[in-house]
């Protein structure tokens, strides 16, 4: 898929979106459990070179394109019935890079960020206007108005079941472990010590209707690794940056063209992923993609 910048009606943001498929389902989190087999499910995308360890990537073997190799992991999204846990798989799982219009940096190159809060249990412990978490149906028609924005919609999406999460927009160059949101902050600006760089958005559509045909109708027949049946207060994205340093540049080019591909020394921003590609778990023996195996793991049963 090509990476496009867009400049939106009537504003002057910069923006670009990368569609990701799911390669992998493990029990690990290498910037919060690094080393363990004790985290619940993440769905993988990006990447394949994620394994238990935590690591920045620095070179690559085989990559689905050569400008941009992101780590980005969630919580996996479960239907529910009785005791079996079946993975709902996104209809299409998209990063955009936005607000590349007031970014003063690229992302550094040993960049990694947790946001959300993956122990949440309701709507109290959601800021959404810093995290953007909310959970719709994409046809418009649900109970949003009704209901807590982060919890999942109390009827039957006609189409997908859409998620968004958005990362922090302030770094500290010389300590990229310290970040933070601009909108959190007095006059919406970074912190004292901080540059801004683009802002990172999650934004997931799950084929809910292909997973529960019949529907639903009450508590939501489904869950996240991380929360409760019913809930979607815990949902979260980790994030490694994999980007090389000169697409990285390139991407602040882009603040006020209606349209530019990322290109850079190691590939073209409008050539296609590198389909003999196939990405796979790089440590097959290790951790588990079973749900119950996993709360084993956990000593949670």
């Amino acid at each position: 898929m090509r990476v496009t910048f867009l400049a939106l009606a009537g504003t002057v943001t910069g923006l670009t979106d990368i569609e990701h498929k799911p390669f992998m389902r493990k029990n690990i989190d290498p910037i919060v459990l690094p080393g363990r087999y004790t985290s619940h499910m993440h769905s993988f995308y990006g990447s394949d070179i994620v394994t238990k360890i935590f690591q920045i990537p620095r070179s690559y073997r085989k990559v689905v394109h050569q400008a941009r190799t992101p780590m980005i992991w969630a919580p996996t999204l479960y239907y529910v019935k009785g005791d079996t846990y079946t993975e709902i798989y996104p209809a299409t799982f998209k990063t955009y890079y936005e607000n590349i219009d007031r970014a003063e940096i690229p992302f550094p190159r040993d960049l990694h960020m947790v946001a959300g809060n993956a122990s949440a249990k309701s709507q109290s412990d959601i800021n959404e206007k810093v995290t953007a978490i909310t959970w719709w149906c994409d046809t418009g028609a649900d109970d949003r108005n009704s209901r807590p924005r982060a919890a999942f919609p109390r009827g039957t999406c006609g189409a997908h079941l859409q998620a968004i999460l958005r990362f922090p927009d302030c770094v500290n160059p010389a300590k990229v472990t310290e970040y933070a949101y601009a909108a959190a902050s007095p006059g919406g600006k970074c912190p004292a010590g901080m540059k801004r760089m683009p802002s990172l958005r999650f934004s997931v559509r799950y084929n809910t209707k292909a997973a529960i045909p019949g529907g639903w109708s009450g508590v939501p027949p489904f869950k996240l690794a991380c929360g409760e049946i019913g809930d979607g207060y815990c949902f979260h994205g980790d994030f490694i940056n994999g980007w090389y340093e000169d697409a990285a540049q390139n991407m602040l080019k882009a603040k006020g063209q209606s349209f530019m591909a990322i290109d850079g020394a190691h590939g073209k921003g409008k050539v296609p992923f590198n389909q003999n590609c196939v990405p796979k778990d790089r440590d097959p023996q290790g951790g588990t993609s079973d749900y119950h195996k996993s709360l084993e793991m956990m000593g949670q049963i």
